[in-house]
């Protein structure tokens, strides 16, 4: 399988899964129909589906164009609050698109209904992939908007940290430098969240993506997957790895410089989409 890494909004990430057989393809939270299409027609292919992470508007919100657009077309979530939902999936549920599986992950916390994606084929020698949605980035982990440090910790050891670690992770923001520089903070002296975030700025620089990463890479340089080591239990001041998360997460929420920080109204506002239509990457 071939996965186009589409960058759309301000930093959000929508994936084009190609089957290279059948030509037949699966979008990830396909946000920006406009430029799906885009990558459609140029990649020559067919859009059979949609796996959409969760509900919020800048991973969901294409789906009522490309259902009307494409009238067979299949919509897959956990969540009813999900546009265009035709197939609501559950844990452990397993998806066949030709040569494509995919085993449905829930990792309740960003929101109530949020599902992760793993895909593979069978006898192929390339890694598994890991379409994480808000739950897992690069070097960070999604805001617990409806849920607790005791989900994440669950999603991240129990769910995604059990994966192989050579899996393929496709997060849904591109926010691996802000989520680097804080990892800094809280292992100054860990040489790989030095390196990485030497690349990340590069690749910033280049305007070029940092997914995807590995679980394996992960677990050396995401204090989020790292809650059972001292120095990050030292950072926090506490030695529990529920504890330790749920301090890692308020310390990164409160880790932009205040005049980094947005105007409520504003928030609210892009929260509600209104700000869609201005943000369509060209």
């Amino acid at each position: 399988m071939k996965v186009k890494v589409i960058s759309v909004l301000e930093d959000n990430y929508m994936y084009l899964v190609i089957e290279k057989s059948t030509r037949d393809a699966v979008a990830v939270d396909a946000a920006v129909p406009k430029r799906l299409l885009e990558i459609i027609r140029k990649e020559d292919v067919v859009l059979r589906a949609i796996l959409t992470t969760h509900h919020h508007w800048d991973h969901a919100r294409g789906n009522e164009e490309l259902a009307q657009l494409f009238p067979s077309l299949q919509v897959f979530g956990a969540d009813e609050r999900i546009g265009a939902l035709t197939h609501k999936v559950t844990h452990g549920q397993e998806l066949t698109f030709g040569a494509i599986r995919v085993r449905c992950l829930f990792t309740p916390c960003h929101t109530s209904g949020h599902m992760c994606y793993f895909m593979w084929e069978d006898d192929s020698p390339d890694a598994p992939a890991l379409f994480s949605g808000d739950t897992l980035f690069v070097g960070g982990c999604g805001q617990f908007f409806e849920g607790t440090a005791e989900q994440m910790h669950t999603n991240l050891t129990q769910i995604l940290g059990t994966l192989p670690k050579d899996t393929k992770v496709f997060c849904g923001h591109e926010c691996t430098v802000r989520n680097l520089k804080f990892a800094l903070k809280v292992e100054p002296e860990n040489e790989m969240v030095k390196e990485k975030l030497v690349w990340a700025r590069q690749r910033d620089d280049e305007d070029l993506p940092t997914v995807p990463s590995t679980l394996q890479e992960e677990f050396l340089y995401n204090p989020f997957l790292r809650v059972t080591e001292e120095p990050v239990q030292r950072f926090t001041g506490r030695t529990d790895p529920v504890e330790v998360l749920r301090k890692l997460r308020s310390e990164r929420d409160n880790f932009k410089k205040p005049k980094e920080r947005p105007n409520p109204q504003a928030m609210l506002a892009f929260d509600w989409g209104l700000f869609g239509p201005f943000l369509e990457k060209k």
